[in-house]
């Protein structure tokens, strides 16, 4: 099939942006590559921060400490998950009955979202183990989890209730002219839509976990972050820092990457 005059054009002027974008990008990473090393300071910053052999023998520390991440990560997501998707559907009860719930669903997000995590991090984690608790119930790791779930899924309960809100009207109307429940609504018709509108911006806050749950090792767990602040005070070199952002870079932007294309594909399906 042959194309258009205007699909020629168009296809050429793609080619001209993509060219003029890569030479522009090079140029500029050139100027940084030779520039950079020509500032005065140049040589104690790379050996401060860019140290070969202090890399070499942190990495694998590095690696092993990022497990601890990966294991907070795995068990806060899905709990995050579960408590955002209960406060949506409080936030969206129709029932003056159940008005109470609409209520603290409101109080709730208010609440997780007004205080940094950091913050909320700090009260959990050191407030609730200075009760005095047993162990394990007094634990960093089960605190700095509550903490993170407490703080997430409120923002996760309001993309929910925005994919829900997304759903229009007419949906829950002809689900009811057909017998079915409030509840079978939301079940059957409301959340599969709701839900798999929300993907793309979930994938978001799974990325803004990830990098929070180093905020932990304020309160004692050692994952990649304090581990990489020991290497720090053991050989007096800030190497350790930049092999933790390499190991963050590796994770976040692959993610980050695919919830763009997440995005971008909802939006050629809307269109």
């Amino acid at each position: 099939m042959s194309r258009t005059r205007r699909q020629i054009y168009e296809d050429k002027l793609r080619r001209r942006s993509l060219l003029i974008a890569g030479a522009s990008s090079l140029a500029v990473f050139a100027a940084v590559i030779i520039l950079v090393p020509l500032a005065p300071g140049w040589e104690k910053v790379a050996k401060s921060f860019f140290n070969w052999s202090v890399f070499q023998r942190t990495f694998p520390g590095l690696i092993e400490a990022f497990l601890q991440n990966i294991m907070i990560f795995a068990w806060s997501a899905p709990m995050i998950a579960i408590l955002g998707l209960i406060i949506a559907l409080m936030r969206d009860v129709r029932s003056p009955v159940l008005f109470p719930l609409r209520i603290f669903g409101a109080a709730y997000t208010d609440i997780f979202r007004g205080l940094p995590v950091i913050l909320t991090v700090y009260l959990i984690g050191f407030g609730i183990p200075g009760l005095g608790l047993p162990r394990p119930w007094n634990s960093p790791y089960i605190w700095g989890t509550v903490a993170l779930v407490l703080t997430y899924s409120a923002y996760v309960a309001e993309i929910f209730r925005g994919g829900i809100d997304s759903v229009h009207t007419s949906q829950r109307a002809a689900a009811q002219s057909l017998g079915l429940s409030e509840r079978d609504t939301m079940r059957y018709v409301i959340l599969p839509q709701a839900i798999r509108r929300v993907i793309p911006a979930q994938m978001n806050m799974l990325i803004a976990l990830q990098k929070d749950v180093a905020l932990l090792s304020f309160i004692g767990p050692v994952e990649i972050f304090r581990q990489a602040g020991v290497f720090k005070s053991l050989m007096a070199n800030f190497t350790p820092y930049v092999g933790a952002a390499m190991i963050f870079l590796a994770v976040t932007i692959p993610a980050t990457r695919y919830a763009d294309y997440l995005m971008s594909r909802q939006a050629k399906e809307r269109s």
